[in-house]
């Protein structure tokens, strides 16, 4: 293995290590442990250690909750609360100083990390001769919990203390600290989203990707904090008590109480605390709060075919059966039943001659937007008055994987946005030839946008900028081709309905 050249950073002295010409860094520390007195606390900044830091293996994952989706991705290990560590792939260590692409990984906020081997950062760096950032942050109870005057958003200051010794460091690794973009997908997506509206972040990136990102509202929920700690027999503001019990124990209380409340799978997330979050990000948005910052959102076709696979009951609904559930599901939305109907009904006529109407589809059709599409749409239309460099795509290629059962789902873009198609048991997930030419093109598409703002370039048609009269939307698939007003009469469908 050969050795990169030792970099002093603010926080010591680091090695790693080059392989297919690229210098790679793992595991780096960009905080303090949380443990002990600091566990459920901000980050503390890392004291400088004296040796230099063997950089070549990457740092323990943050502590993973237990989600279905384990069973076909496999678990993250090893896990550690000091998990506050970051990653680092680089063309070189000089003076160039490449645009930095910033990456915050998904999971629901309970599961993930960014030692992922999805994410490895060597093909992107290389094909873009720019920096790619990985990173870890706390999960679930340890990084989510929400206890007045105590704790709050902590998974999120990790995010931001990453970003800071990015900011203060990544130059000595070619990257421009200037020119920094946030990208994420699913709960990842949703964390550039909200970081946008954090006044402790502003300043540290200047450009945010989110990837299916389900704007879902940021705001407190005390009865899920007090029902996880009576999990712990203890009261919901008792973190001393908390912080006595191993974490092994909390992830084990936090899974327990997740199988039993299904529902409440997303509870652990950031919060509108009206400090450290000061209001929703899309009002920021709204606002014009986030207008110096070049914004690229979207959504895979097909987001809900992953999670319904994981249900064999959803493969056999009948017709009855699906407005039922339906209706029921955009009750807990607020949706009365006759706006409901209505809405079931414009999906049932649009897809009509043009997709299948099958019970399962539509259903599929309308939870992917009533939980990604049409929350993307609201951030679009919050940013794009104020922000010319405003874009939307849509990943609508199909895997031909578990006999195409998945469509365009969940996280099947990720492989594709990183270049990494040929892992280990990735033909799982996108099949024995997955098509390369897209992925080459949503990189170069990714790259663009980092180094300039602006995702064109030469290998797809032109993609103009979003806005309310045409709504132009790349569609990356087997064919890019630039759509405008695309699922039109289904986005109409929700005009005034999951707002803020």
């Amino acid at each position: 293995m050969n050795k990169t050249d030792i970099i002093e950073t603010n926080s010591g002295k680091v090695q790693g290590y080059i392989k297919d010409g690229i210098q790679i860094f793992k595991g780096i520390p960009y905080a303090e442990p949380p443990i002990g007195d600091l566990r459920f606390r901000p980050p503390v900044s890392k004291k400088p250690w004296n040796n230099v830091l063997n950089a070549s293996k990457y740092g323990p994952c943050a502590y993973q909750g237990y989600t279905q989706l384990e069973e076909w991705f496999g678990k993250l290990q090893p896990e550690s609360e000091d998990c506050l560590n970051l990653n680092i792939w680089t063309p070189a260590a000089d003076n160039k100083k490449r645009p930095v692409m910033f990456w915050i990984h998904g999971g629901a906020f309970i599961m993930g990390s960014g030692i992922d081997p999805m994410y490895d950062g060597t093909v992107l760096a290389k094909r873009g001769d720019i920096v790619v950032v990985t990173i870890n942050y706390r999960l679930g109870m340890l990084g989510y919990l929400y206890v007045p005057n105590k704790t709050v958003n902590v998974g999120q200051f990790d995010q931001i203390s990453a970003l800071k010794w990015v900011h203060d460091n990544i130059e000595l690794f070619g990257g421009d600290p200037k020119n920094v973009t946030i990208f994420g997908e699913s709960a990842g997506g949703y964390s550039v989203v909200t970081l946008s509206a954090m006044p402790a972040a502003k300043g540290l990136f200047h450009r945010v990707i989110a990837q299916s990102a389900p704007i879902i509202d940021p705001s407190i929920n005390d009865i899920i904090t007090k029902k996880l700690m009576r999990k712990f027999g203890l009261k919901r503001g008792d973190i001393e008590g908390l912080r006595k019990i191993s974490p092994e124990k909390i992830i084990e209380g936090q899974n327990k109480y997740f199988e039993e409340n299904p529902r409440d799978i997303l509870a652990l997330r950031a919060l509108i605390d009206g400090d450290t979050i000061p209001m929703h990000p899309l009002k920021a948005f709204q606002k014009g709060e986030c207008k110096h910052l070049d914004f690229m959102i979207g959504t895979n076709l097909n987001e809900f075919k992953l999670f319904s696979a994981l249900d064999p009951k959803s493969f056999n609904v009948k017709e009855s059966d699906m407005e039922k559930l339906l209706i029921g599901y955009l009750g807990t939305l607020g949706i009365d039943n006759k706006r409901s109907k209505i809405i079931l009904d414009t999906y049932r006529k649009a897809r009509q001659g043009k997709f299948s109407t099958d019970p399962k589809e539509i259903m599929s059709a309308l939870i992917t937007d009533a939980i990604f599409r049409i929350s993307t749409i609201r951030m679009l239309e919050a940013q794009s008055p104020h922000q010319p460099n405003t874009y939307n795509y849509m990943f609508t290629w199909q895997t031909p994987a578990l006999k195409g059962m998945l469509g365009a789902c969940h996280a099947l873009e990720l492989p594709f946005v990183f270049g990494n198609l040929d892992l280990p048991d990735m033909d799982k997930f996108v099949g024995k030839n997955p098509n390369r030419a897209l992925s080459e093109k949503m990189m170069d598409a990714w790259i663009a946008f980092a180094r300039t703002g602006n995702p064109n370039h030469n290998k797809i048609p032109d993609w103009a900028s979003y806005d309310m009269e045409k709504r132009t939307t790349m569609f990356f698939g087997d064919e890019c081709k630039a759509v405008n007003a695309s699922f039109d009469k289904e986005r109409a469908a929700w005009d005034g309905l999951l707002e803020i």
